[in-house]
């Protein structure tokens, strides 16, 4: 997820010695990346400590604001037994910190045809029984960066709700740290991903706008201004985006 070239080591030192601004010894703490040992300011987040230390992401950090989910973080804090995990641009260092990136959680997603799927109470539990070692440990919904009612959503998915599933997993990220902490195994991202397909696809009414607007774009109605927007350069594009006067924006 993220590399340390010696480009980037030049870049840092060359800081050191010129940065006028320099955080006082008495802010700095001390934090292990891949177990080499760095002193950064405090009250940073991971991936801020990082790129002080040198690192250059070259991927796994997307939105670096907690809705991409692609810099899972496992860690260790100091004198503590427990393995933890938290999002990279969410999660504050700490003195003692060990810490690796992983670029996503490793779990099994199982495969099928959402065209040949029926929505109905049993398919969430046929594709993924494991929901049904549930324990209600709530360790899910306490480790979601999105303040999701996982375990919630899973109660409905042993219940066959597709409907609720969809409704209450809509703001997932996919980051996986749910499937981290669960005791019985379960891959919930996963569980909700397939209701939000089948609700999508099966349940959900059709909409009359959707259908019209699919016609309007086969027709090529909207190519002369696409065609348009392709040929402006940054200076007129920016124009465009920000004036009032010329896009309408919702307040």
């Amino acid at each position: 997820m993220a590399e340390r070239s010696q480009k980037s080591e030049a870049r840092s030192k060359k800081a050191e010695v010129t940065d006028t601004k320099k955080p006082d010894s008495s802010s700095l703490i001390t934090i292990y990346f891949m177990g080499q040992a760095y002193q950064v300011p405090k009250d940073l987040t991971i991936m801020k400590a990082m790129e002080y230390a040198g690192f250059r992401f070259i991927r796994g950090c997307g939105c670096r604001g907690g809705f991409c989910g692609a810099c899972g973080t496992v860690f260790r804090t100091k004198d503590s037994y427990k393995l933890k995990v938290g999002l990279a641009c969410q999660t504050v260092v700490e003195d003692g910190m060990y810490l690796t990136q992983i670029p996503f959680y490793p779990a099994n997603k199982k495969d099928y045809d959402i065209a040949k799927e029926p929505a109905n109470t049993q398919v969430l539990v046929r594709f993924y029984p494991e929901v049904m070692r549930c324990i209600a440990c709530n360790s899910c919904t306490k480790i979601c960066p999105q303040d999701i009612d996982v375990m919630g959503y899973i109660n409905a998915a042993i219940r066959g709700d597709i409907a609720k599933v969809a409704d209450m997993s809509f703001d997932c990220i996919m980051c996986g740290l749910c499937a981290s902490r669960c005791p019985a195994e379960i891959v919930h991202y996963n569980v909700g991903l397939l209701a939000r397909r089948l609700y999508g696809a099966k349940v959900a009414p059709k909409s009359p706008h959707l259908a019209e607007r699919m016609k309007e774009i086969k027709a090529g109605k909207f190519e002369p201004g696409l065609d348009k927007l392709c040929k402006m350069d940054e200076k007129e594009l920016s124009v465009l985006f920000y004036d009032p006067k010329t896009r309408d924006v919702e307040p």
